[in-house]
């Protein structure tokens, strides 16, 4: 009897790179490279109005649980708060800075605003699919997550004259790696935290590349005041993440700091002061290399192919 083979999802490896990354070579000689990502989820939260069964009690930002059987319109609210305002005003200041990002936008939440799906494309960043519904997927069946798969590409290509070519779903199910490369189309995937480099796995006898995001340097922590209270708060941290590797990179092991925003977080004005302030500290610096997922994957694709393992 063959072995069942390791879902590619929960295969554990706690080894990585060890104690000598590899210099990942990034463009231009750059010590650090920075990509900052945008969650654009308003529209595509839990809530009977997409026909689930409860409201959405994760991250939306003034503390109000998740509610059986009816729509929390507070809720609702602060979700559409993200795509009404806040994402327009991270745009801005993404536009004066002079910084690609990439956006990870639920399918369900863009074609609720095709104008700002455009928007995205006209000002140099990335579309990421960020899936059809930002939910657990650990809780939805494999034929239905399959079927969200086909969905999300269907709608961000239609969206944006683009198919996405990256993925992230955020709360991924045991099967949803397998699925996107049985897919196919997609150059990487951000659905770990587990390194600060891009890495190869084999899924099915198919090389396929990770790289890591990050739920630590990120705005989430301002739910709630779950660590950050003010901008300052915001731009202390991320300045100090940036100049430790920056620090690393000058000494020969440059890394990858990937930033997560929420457009309902970060684009409220007080909060919205600490991204500027850490913008102005980051453009302070030569060599930092400004990209977005695609990028980050190209490079890697093109320097760094994966090994397939001989027989």
């Amino acid at each position: 009897m063959m072995e069942p083979k390791p879902d590619p999802m929960v295969a554990r490896d706690l080894v990585g790179y060890g104690e000598f990354p590899p210099n990942p070579a990034w463009p231009g000689g750059a010590v650090v490279a920075v990509n900052f990502n945008l969650n654009v989820e308003g529209g595509g939260e839990a809530s009977p109005y997409n026909g689930d069964p409860v409201s959405e009690g994760m991250l939306n930002d003034i503390g109000v649980p998740t509610v059986v059987g009816r729509r929390s319109p507070l809720v609702e609210s602060v979700f559409e708060f993200g795509s009404r305002r806040g994402a327009w005003r991270v745009l801005d200041v993404f536009r004066d800075f002079s910084v690609a990002v990439s956006v990870l936008g639920v399918a369900r939440a863009l074609e609720q605003n095709p104008e700002l799906a455009r928007a995205f494309i006209a000002r140099g960043h990335e579309v990421v699919s960020h899936g059809y519904r930002w939910i657990d997927y650990g809780e939805v069946a494999e034929g239905v997550e399959r079927d969200h798969i086909r969905r999300a590409v269907e709608i961000l290509e239609k969206l944006t004259g683009s198919r996405p070519v990256g993925w992230m779903t955020g709360r991924p199910g045991p099967n949803t790696r397998r699925l996107l490369v049985e897919s196919g189309g997609f150059l990487y995937d951000r659905d770990s935290l587990a390194d600060e480099l891009p890495y190869w796995l084999q899924v099915d006898g198919k090389p396929h590349l990770v790289i890591p995001y990050s739920y630590e340097a990120n705005d989430n922590r301002f739910n709630e005041n779950s660590g950050f209270s003010t901008g300052d708060d915001f731009f202390h941290y991320m300045r100090d993440a940036f100049d430790v590797l920056y620090r690393e990179g000058q000494k020969g092991s440059p890394k990858l700091l990937s930033i997560g925003l929420h457009d309902r977080l970060i684009g409220r004005p007080g909060r919205c002061a600490g991204l500027i302030r850490l913008l102005e500290h980051m453009r302070g610096f030569k060599d930092v290399w400004f990209c977005r997922g695609i990028d980050i994957a190209q490079h890697w694709h093109r320097n760094f192919p994966a090994k397939i393992p001989s027989r």
